[in-house]
């Protein structure tokens, strides 16, 4: 039997007994109870030595803790949600937890089903990325035995880590008008997605507000978030509005789309047209121009959500339930630098 082995079939009197200290000790040690120094060291080597772990099971009897999180995430292609994901791993490692992943598909019905199963003791917290907020949503969160934190998404009453849409759309349409543009399009997906619908083209709205231009229903597209979405969509405003010198995208995705389409009718981007995007995925630094975009810290926000489950889970009272991060704009050749 290897040490491994030998380690895992180890019982706690078994672990005091090499470690010349009590039961009670190695309990408390493993519970994060108060152990002496010397005892601690002691228990340590053993553990160490025979690659003793804990049975998950008997520390869930114990704590009526699952140590697992649930994520529930719109869909599992997604670079933003990937890099949020990869934070709230990061975290929830370094504190001996596992992560339970589910994809909605973009589908609120399936995330109200997933919070439903995750509710049911399976797991001691969750975090959703939410694509649409809603009535029925904020209802389930409310009735929910365990603690919920809202990624990506600001929802009033809720505890969330969101990104603030609003400001960095506002930030990257002004940039547009510096550059003397007046004939701007929006490119966008429904306003039922709060953050990437309805914040972000709300900052577009008051950006052209402050200019003194309109922002009229021919000069708007409202379609899904892929780059097939930002082709069609480019293309029913370019029917409407041919002789657009500028369009401000809900995602890179959207876009890459549109330059693709721009492209396809001769017009030359970052000269004839100024595009942008948001996100700075992996898209924006390698598509030919370069496209202006904006940084989100995606990471970040799953760091900061997986901190926030931790803290409500272990009983912290005092700890800010909404957080804002920040966003960096990234000018690039799309829009003439």
């Amino acid at each position: 039997m290897s040490g491994a082995d030998a380690g895992e079939n180890m019982t706690i009197r078994e672990i005091a007994a090499l470690a010349g200290v009590s039961s009670a000790a190695v309990s408390r040690y493993f519970n994060d109870g108060y152990v002496g120094e010397e005892k601690r060291e002691a228990i340590r080597k053993v553990v160490e030595d025979t690659g003793y772990r804990p049975s998950l099971q008997a520390q869930t009897l114990r704590t009526k803790r699952t140590m697992t999180i649930g994520v529930i995430v719109p869909k599992i292609d997604s670079y933003s949600a990937g890099q949020v994901v990869s934070g709230i791993t990061s975290v929830l490692e370094d504190r001996g937890y596992r992560l339970l992943l589910a994809v909605s598909d973009q589908k609120p019905e399936k995330e109200l089903e997933y919070l439903a199963v995750l509710g049911d003791k399976q797991v001691d917290g969750v975090i959703l990325l939410a694509t649409m907020l809603s009535a029925k949503l904020k209802e389930k969160i409310e009735q929910m035995h365990v603690p919920v934190v809202l990624a990506g998404q600001h929802m009033e009453g809720c505890s969330c880590v969101y990104h603030d849409d609003y400001h960095a759309m506002h930030d990257v349409a002004e940039l547009v008008l510096s550059k003397g543009r007046k004939n701007i399009c929006y490119l966008g997906v429904t306003n039922r997605d709060e953050a990437v619908g309805a914040e972000r083209v709300r900052g577009f709205r008051d950006a052209l507000a402050k200019a003194c231009l309109p922002l009229t229903e021919e000069n708007v597209e409202t379609g899904g978030f892929t780059i097939a979405s930002g082709y069609q969509g480019m293309e029913a405003l370019y029917r409407r509005n041919p002789n657009v010198d500028g369009v401000v995208c809900a995602t890179d995705e959207i876009a890459v789309g549109a330059m693709r389409f721009l492209r396809e009718q001769g017009r030359v981007v970052g000269r004839d047209v100024l595009v942008t995007g948001q996100g700075d995925s992996v898209l924006a630094a390698n598509v030919s121009p370069p496209l202006t975009t904006i940084r989100y810290f995606y990471q970040n926000c799953g760091q900061k959500s997986a901190d926030m489950i931790l803290k409500q889970i272990e009983g912290e009272r005092n700890f800010p339930r909404e957080v804002r991060l920040g966003y960096e704009l990234v000018e690039q050749e799309s829009t003439g630098r």
